[in-house]
């Protein structure tokens, strides 16, 4: 960036960085939505939930559904990367 660029867009430097952090934490945010190691942490806490009796079984079967949906895809996702 040259100084006459950076000069006339310096007003706007705020949101350029508000924009850029955002952006940062959208990436973490999907990498950890999408993390195989994540899925299978919350899967197991949700195993221990139903074992210690805070959630009920059609609870539990729900969101054990919802995981390993998120999980196959993050899987498949991630082999077709691998061929790449």
């Amino acid at each position: 960036m040259g100084l006459i660029t950076g000069l006339l867009t310096l007003p706007i430097a705020p949101v350029r960085g508000v924009v850029w952090v955002t952006e940062k934490l959208q990436d973490a945010a999907e990498r950890e939505l999408h993390d195989p190691g994540v899925l299978r942490a919350q899967l197991a806490l949700l195993n221990q939930d139903l074992e210690d009796g805070s959630i009920s079984l059609e609870e539990f079967e729900r969101e054990e559904e919802r995981l390993l949906d998120r999980l196959h895809a993050a899987q498949s996702c991630s082999a077709s990367n691998d061929r790449r």
